[in-house]
């Protein structure tokens, strides 16, 4: 049975939801070898979040999510020269292109099921385009009540404003909601704006972050989603 109190329940999705390690290093020219594709997407990954950090902190609106791979990714390739031979126009649009099509984590479809059945109205509210979630959305197979995207909501997370925004536009109090977010950005705001918070360790993001520290900073710490419907109850 939902918790009487908590309405919606918010997800980030890249990473949070959805695998974009493998996906990226599929992609990703393969005379590289694995382990080095496998540093280049992290890194590439990690100079995406720095540039809408950036663009935030200089108070800019949210750019196209593609320009912006695009740009982080020629940057990553001037660093690292000895692949960028590899690189053509076709293959670096393949490579953005890709960022449409991850899949889900292999628990996250029952988790966010079971969530459903439970009586939360779901929401994606991520940075990026809508474009962007509705596609993610189809190659990943989940479904929400509705996507936030910093395009539509004219802002990134984690500045304040994003999350009054999209609490007021479903017409629910912060504390009548969760962030659930492998981002420790994400739920530092999201519990400024008095929003409970459940963070989900991946592997693939936060790997400059103290865990230890995160754990005590939110509501929930989980190595995955099988148990998030049993621990929103409880929240």
């Amino acid at each position: 049975m939902a918790n009487t109190k908590i309405r919606a329940v918010f997800f980030d999705f890249m990473g949070t939801c959805l695998d974009w390690h493998s996906g990226a290093i599929k992609v990703l020219p393969k005379p590289i070898s694995e382990s080095d594709r496998s540093k280049l997407a992290l890194e590439w990954r990690q100079d995406y979040f720095d540039a809408n950090t950036a663009r935030l902190a200089a108070n800019e609106p949210p750019e196209n999510i593609d320009l912006t791979l695009r740009k982080t990714l020629d940057a990553l390739l001037e660093k690292h020269t000895e692949h960028k031979h590899l690189f053509d126009e076709r293959t670096k649009h393949r490579c953005v292109v890709a960022w449409h099509s991850m899949p889900a984590w292999p628990e996250v479809p029952q988790a966010i099921e079971q969530l459903k059945a439970a009586g939360y109205e779901v929401f994606v509210f991520a940075n990026g385009t809508t474009r962007l979630q509705l596609d993610l959305c189809k190659s990943s197979g989940l479904t929400f009540n509705m996507l936030f995207s910093s395009e539509l909501l004219g802002v990134y997370k984690p500045a304040p404003k994003s999350y009054s925004k999209t609490l007021e536009l479903v017409n629910v109090q912060p504390e009548e909601s969760v962030m659930v977010a492998a981002h420790t950005n994400d739920v530092r705001g999201a519990r400024e704006a008095g929003m409970k918070t459940v963070y989900i360790h991946r592997w693939t993001d936060d790997i400059n972050e103290d865990m230890e520290v995160i754990k005590k900073e939110n509501d929930f710490f989980l190595e995955n989603m099988r148990s998030l419907a049993e621990v929103i109850g409880r929240l």
